[in-house]
């Protein structure tokens, strides 16, 4: 999954050559799992056609304040999609386009949207060898930079006049790198390696029994998308869920029981910059595993557990240079409890849940948590859903990170 996964992305067409290429762009885009919508100079629409546009990127395209075809003369609300947009493509940028917006000028829809838009600005010019050259084009560049657009530069090859040389838009498939690894290279977390555990442990009593419990593993597979989508390298180790994750950021370990889990979790802990173990583990496993399914002979049937290895206490015991962030699952004396275990254990951090919160816990979409850390500083949040729940414990880690 790219990090563009789920973003609007805005994308200006101006009236170049280079326009016809923006379909192919529209269609990467799309791929890598955006929403897109298109606004073209009127101009434009004599280089790549709305139509085309509108079907690939499943959205109507804007080309002018009102819909011409329309009775009622829609209005098409520059602001509205400044404001939708997560990021803006000016892709061709035009030296006529781009004069424009280095100057303020704002003489179509294209324009005003630009104006309008709060988020970033990537801008792919595309001209002829000595437009490219011209001071003013020069002067253009500069003031768009100044004002924080972001530039893909422009490639060298041969140009509709047939002259060779610096000019050439970038090819859609580099613009798109361009703009994932400017993205990225931006996060917070970018560089960093995060471990994290998910889901329930199943320890076996014979070949088709088992002791487990009800996590769904979904609150671990939000944090690790949410750590991904902030730029981290994710080792996802879990144990039997529904939950899946496509990400290219993201590394899924699968697990069974709580031995497995603790080997793989001390197979990546010392390369880890952040371990977060939000797997409810088994506590214990039975002592005898059945070769065969156990035939129901009698009326009783007693297991003798024994007591698995505690995968966080034991990464606690060798944590280096690791932020260590634990979960506590309490029905009573919630707090003291959770202070304990941190302590205890030798957390940085840790996760409290409360199973008398109404939509905490296990098989919930909703989470309340609250987060207390080494210094013994208490933060308490509302219920939310887990995937914003995994934002708050992440922004709570990079908080304390920069300390």
């Amino acid at each position: 999954m790219s990090i563009l996964s789920g973003k609007n992305i805005l994308l200006g067409i101006s009236a170049g050559i280079a326009a016809y290429k923006t379909a192919t762009l529209v269609r990467l885009f799309i791929k890598a799992g955006a929403n897109v919508k298109v606004v073209l100079t009127p101009s434009a629409k004599d280089f790549v056609t709305p139509l085309t546009l509108s079907t690939l990127s499943k959205n109507p395209v804007h080309s002018s304040f009102t819909n011409e075809d329309d009775d009622n003369d829609t209005w098409n609300n520059h602001v509205e999609l400044g404001l939708w947009a997560d990021f803006m493509v000016i892709a061709p940028a035009t030296a006529n386009t781009m004069s424009k917006m280095a100057n303020g000028t704002c003489d179509n829809l294209l324009l005003a949207t630009y104006l309008s838009a709060k988020c970033p600005v990537y801008f792919a010019p595309a001209m002829d060898l000595d437009m490219y050259k011209h001071a003013s084009t020069k002067t253009s560049l500069n003031k768009l930079q100044d004002f924080g657009n972001i530039l893909i530069p422009a490639e060298s090859g041969e140009l509709a006049s047939g002259l060779v040389g610096e000019g050439r838009m970038a090819e859609p498939e580099h613009i798109l790198s361009f703009i994932e690894n400017d993205i990225l290279g931006k996060l917070p977390l970018k560089e960093k390696t995060v471990l994290i555990t998910a889901g329930p442990t199943y320890e076996a009593i014979d070949p088709v029994r088992f002791i487990g419990n009800h996590s769904s593993g979904k609150m671990g597979f939000e944090i690790a998308k949410a750590a991904a989508n902030l730029g981290a390298n994710v080792i996802l180790i879990t144990g039997p869920t529904n939950q899946s994750v496509t990400h290219n950021l993201i590394q899924v370990i699968p697990v069974i029981s709580a031995q497995e889990m603790y080997q793989e979790a001390h197979k990546y802990f010392a390369k880890c910059d952040i371990a977060i173990l939000s797997a409810a583990v088994s506590d214990y496993r039975p002592k005898h595993v059945a070769n065969q399914k156990i035939k129901k002979n009698t009326d009783d049937l007693v297991l003798e557990l024994v007591k698995n290895k505690d995968i966080l206490a034991s990464l606690g015991a060798i944590k280096q240079h690791q932020f260590l962030v634990g979960f506590a699952l309490e029905t009573n004396n919630e707090l003291e409890n959770a202070k304990q275990k941190l302590k205890k254990k030798n957390l940085n951090l840790i996760v409290l849940n409360s199973l008398n919160d109404k939509g905490a816990g296990f098989k919930s979409q909703t989470n309340k948590i609250t987060l207390i850390d080494n210094k013994e500083r208490i933060s308490e949040f509302e219920l939310k859903s887990k995937a914003d729940v995994a934002v708050d414990i992440l922004n709570e880690i990079i908080s304390q990170l920069n300390e």
